[in-house]
Order: C-alpha cells, then sequence, then structure tokens
C-alpha cells in the first residue's frame, strides 16, 4: 500500500482532521503494542535515517495532504507497535512530502535508526469512517492482488507491490505461475515493473478483481540475457 498517486481515479490517504497544520499533535499516548498489523492496515508513510543526536527522524508521507501524517489515528509501524508522532516540520529542501519528526519514546539516535525504513500504517477502517471514497475512487493499496490482464484477455501475472522510488508510483506484476509455483513457460521469471499511468493501466476493475495492462509482448518475456547459456557438442 499505500503511496498516493496522481493519476484520475486513486486516491491517497486523506487526513482524519482539518486542524491546524503546524506540527503539533494532540494525539494520545500510544496503546501498548500489538502482535502484527490489522488486516485492514494501509501504508500512509515511511520512516527514514536519524536526524541529529536527540532522536528525530526523517519521515516521508503518502498522504494525500503530507501534512497531515501526525494526525492519523490510529498509527503503527510494520511491525504492529503503535506509533505517535508528537512533532513535525518540514524537512531541509523544500520537498512538500519529506519532513523531520518526532515519535513518542525514541529518544536517541540508536532508536531512531532502529526506524529506518520501517513503514507507517493506519487502518482502512479510520480511512472510510473519515473520508468514504467516492464511486470511482480506490486506495492504491487497493490494487494488490488484482489480476493483470492484456486488453485481449491474456492474463501477465499478479500486481503484487505498488511501490514509489521519488519519480512517480510504480505497479509490480509478478509472473503467471503453475499449481506448484513455477513460472509459465515463456514468461519472465521475475516481477516487471511499469509507471502507473493511463497509458500502461488504461481500465482498473477492483470489483472484478482485475487490472488492464497493456505494454508491448516483450516486457513480460524472457530476455536474451535470461536464456540459458547453449549446451557444449
Amino acid at each position: 500500500m499505500g503511496a498516493g498517486s496522481k493519476r484520475r481515479g486513486s486516491r491517497p490517504p486523506a487526513g482524519l482532521s482539518r486542524r491546524a497544520q503546524d506540527g503539533r499533535s494532540s494525539a494520545p499516548a500510544p496503546a501498548a503494542p500489538v502482535s502484527a498489523l490489522p488486516e485492514d492496515a494501509v501504508r500512509i508513510g515511511e520512516c527514514g535515517r536519524a536526524h541529529g543526536l536527540h532522536g528525530e527522524v526523517r519521515l516521508k508521507s503518502f498522504t494525500e495532504d503530507p501534512a497531515m501524517l501526525a494526525e492519523y489515528l490510529p498509527l503503527f509501524d510494520e511491525g504492529g507497535v503503535a506509533r505517535v508522532i508528537t512533532a513535525m516540520r518540514p524537512a531541509p529542501g523544500g520537498a512538500s512530502d519529506l519532513f523531520i519528526a518526532r515519535i513518542e519514546g525514541v529518544d536517541d539516535r540508536n532508536a531512531a535508526e532502529a526506524l529506518n525504513r520501517r513503514g507507517l500504517y493506519t487502518t482502512r477502517a479510520a480511512l472510510a469512517t473519515i473520508d468514504p471514497p467516492e464511486e470511482d475512487e480506490f486506495l492504491l493499496a487497493d490494487l494488490i492482488g488484482l489480476e493483470a490482464v492484456t486488453p485481449d484477455g491474456e492474463i501477465r501475472g499478479t500486481v503484487v507491490e505498488v511501490p514509489d522510488y521519488g519519480a512517480g508510483t510504480l505497479i509490480g506484476i509478478a509472473p503467471v505461475t503453475d499449481g506448484q509455483g513455477q513460472v509459465r513457460a515463456g514468461a519472465r521469471g521475475e516481477t516487471v515493473l511499469l509507471p502507473f499511468t493511463k497509458v500502461f493501466f488504461p481500465e482498473i476493475d477492483i470489483a472484478g478483481g482485475r487490472i488492464i495492462v497493456d505494454a508491448p509482448d516483450d516486457v513480460f518475456t524472457p530476455s536474451t540475457d535470461d536464456a540459458p547459456p547453449p549446451e557444449e557438442a
């Protein structure tokens, strides 16, 4: 999940309130850690490297309004531990989705470094309560598990990830496998990443469990580099 996209019809999570976005949070103390993420967890941010010596961390927000990340309740890290962002300010550089933050209970650099690359999640139930989706809207997390099908009906694989490495949202499609988990003959053996644009994905049918992928055939077939060397005579 959970990342945002500028493509019409998709929506990153929206904020839970419209309180002043001055970096302060009136959130209560975190609840006791839980053993795993809730089943309806939606990824809304990610911790980055430590900032300074006193427990501050860099945060990347995936929410529609990036500055509202601290307002999401409940909030968990990817280990299922309840988290509360107690302060947040824009990170140097001017990027609207990057912040320097304090997280309750994280008081030194070592604790901050331990959070590096850990995702932050809220629940789908909380999102639906605050901002119910319109008929043609969906969360990017809803794409995970969709069957990727060509306009002619050929199955290309299954959507397994929706990453964003800074240049825009990508759709990761794992290849079709047989009943024993082996990649289907003639299919590329690794996950294929394509930009999440109308050109490559002209139609999305969440209810029907499929996404139309319109890409050249060679994107999904093994390259010559993948072929085993010829056997010696």
